[in-house]
């Protein structure tokens, strides 16, 4: 069956669908072609309710009992569970209501296939897909340029005919974004080499377009409620951080579980490959929270919702800058996901007492000589912010030394706990070389960081920080002053020296 629910919750599934069909439902329990060439519903009546009335109102009840989180930017991907709408239905909210009012013109389910083995993605080639509430159409021609891009693809009807995975998301997806076509994938048991290549395939394609991904996956399945909120834990924490290739040992070793393995790797690497450095876990829940059994002997099974961010969006439940400080030095997308990654690594096994993780990059420019500051936020206030403002070492190595010393070694602040670990922000800062100022009229606000130094007082503030607190040129200098231990107009006085610097703020 389904390997979401227990034995006596499989039987229950089971004698449903034969009482469907007995009754000629045309919500039954096996795919049909509902009109031609739609794809109609597998799960209706059984896994969700088949009337269109009672399903809307109770998705809305769901999304409903979820705090406003809204985001300033689009959402490059979410994760979203796919059990019985009774038992991950409201953890599934938790990553669609954060689509409320957010524009997409194509969505790209990616889920795992539970009954049909094989190796690659699978697509059905309809022209929509049907639930109770109404058909969501298919995006062909997508669908035509994924399958030339990545001949792992192929059509397999087989592995549509009983699925709950992916079919699980279309009424939510249906409800909170009326109107998106849809991309339908089921993934089979893919390695690491495939859920990568299949991944870059997708951010190669729908770069510049209006276009969601959803990883379907449940998390771990039928342990006790300690054992599976630890193994969850620590999925969501190689999550949290884009670590495709950290996920995939744990996995491996059976640290973790997760059904949608494969559709989870894909998504990171495709929005990696799109230049998306955050992640969000919004919510963590196993079946035991649901049903309020913990102590069942059949264990329970895991649930989460995550989205993750491109790298220029700004995540709204955490304050954002009032316009973009610094300049752009020219460094990819990728390049600053792959920082972003790097930093998230380190800081992540340095809080948990593991070695330093390896620093290897393809890219010529993270390999030259940068000075970078990397700044951690958590729930919007300040957590740690350490630099170097001489270019010394490697930008990659630079930024990993310094995302470890701003997580341990800020004086200011306490060292980052594990359990903090999925509220940190990470923001870094790439610095162009000290010029020493010789009027104050070269000193642009929002363009520049400064520098105050009078023997060995010296105060450093990025350009972000006059940006976020709305300062003009003199306020900045002043504070500055302050940051230095010296006087607010010392700034003033020809003992004291100013430099100016930019960055690349991402």
């Amino acid at each position: 069956m389904n390997g979401d629910f227990g034995r006596f919750h499989q039987l229950l599934a089971f004698f449903a669908v034969l009482l469907t069909i007995v009754l000629l439902n045309p919500h039954s329990g096996f795919s049909v072609e509902t009109r031609s060439g739609v794809h109609g519903p597998v799960c209706a009546g059984t896994w969700y309710p088949a009337d269109p009335s009672q399903l809307k109102t109770l998705i809305e009840s769901y999304l409903g009992r979820v705090p406003d989180a809204g985001v300033n930017g689009k959402i490059a991907a979410i994760i979203s569970p796919h059990a019985g709408i009774m038992y991950s239905g409201q953890v599934a909210a938790y990553s669609y209501k954060l689509l409320k009012g957010q524009k997409f013109d194509t969505v790209i389910v990616i889920a795992p296939s539970h009954h049909v083995p094989f190796r690659g993605a699978a697509v059905l080639d309809r022209e929509g897909f049907a639930t109770p509430l109404g058909t969501m159409t298919v995006n062909r021609g997508l669908v035509a340029e994924l399958r030339k891009k990545d001949s792992g693809i192929m059509e397999l009807p087989e592995a549509f005919s009983r699925e709950h995975s992916l079919e699980m998301q279309l009424p939510f997806l249906q409800t909170v974004l009326p109107g998106a076509k849809l991309v339908p994938l089921i993934l089979g048991d893919n390695d690491l080499s495939s859920s990568r290549r299949l991944g870059e395939s997708i951010a190669e394609c729908i770069k510049g377009k209006s276009v969601l991904i959803v990883a379907s996956s449940d998390l771990s399945h039928f342990h006790g409620y300690e054992t599976a909120n630890e193994m969850d834990r620590r999925l969501l924490d190689k999550v949290s951080s884009l670590d495709a290739e950290g996920l995939n040992e744990c996995l491996g070793r059976g640290e973790c579980e997760a059904c949608g393995r494969a559709p989870i790797l894909t998504a990171i690497f495709a929005v990696r490959k799109l230049g998306a450095g955050e992640c969000k876990v919004l919510h963590y829940e196993n079946s035991g929270d649901v049903t309020g059994d913990k102590n069942s002997p059949r264990g329970v099974v895991g649930y989460s919702a995550a989205a993750f961010f491109r790298a220029s969006d700004r995540d709204s439940m955490e304050p954002a800058p009032k316009r973009k400080a610094g300049i752009d030095l020219g460094l990819s997308e990728q390049e600053k996901a792959e920082l972003h990654l790097i930093a998230r690594k380190t800081i992540e096994a340095k809080c948990r007492g593991s070695a330093n993780p390896e620093i290897t990059t393809a890219s010529a420019r993270l390999k030259e000589n940068y000075a970078a500051f990397v700044s951690l936020y958590k729930k919007g206030e300040l957590r740690g912010c350490i630099g170097h403002i001489v270019a010394r070492k490697p930008l990659a190595e630079t930024v990993a030394e310094m995302a470890e010393a701003a997580a341990l070694r800020d004086p200011r602040f306490s060292p980052v706990r594990p359990d903090e670990l999925g509220d940190i922000r990470i923001e870094i800062s790439v610095m162009t070389p000290l010029q020493k100022v010789k009027s104050p009229e070269e000193i642009e606000v929002g363009k520049h960081g400064l520098v105050v130094q009078r023997r060995n007082n010296i105060g450093l503030l990025l350009p972000q920080v006059a940006t976020e607190q709305g300062w003009d040129r003199t306020t900045f200098l002043e504070n500055t002053c302050l940051k230095a231990g010296l006087p607010r107009n010392a700034w003033k006085e020809a003992e004291t020296e100013i430099y100016l610097f930019s960055a690349d703020v991402f």
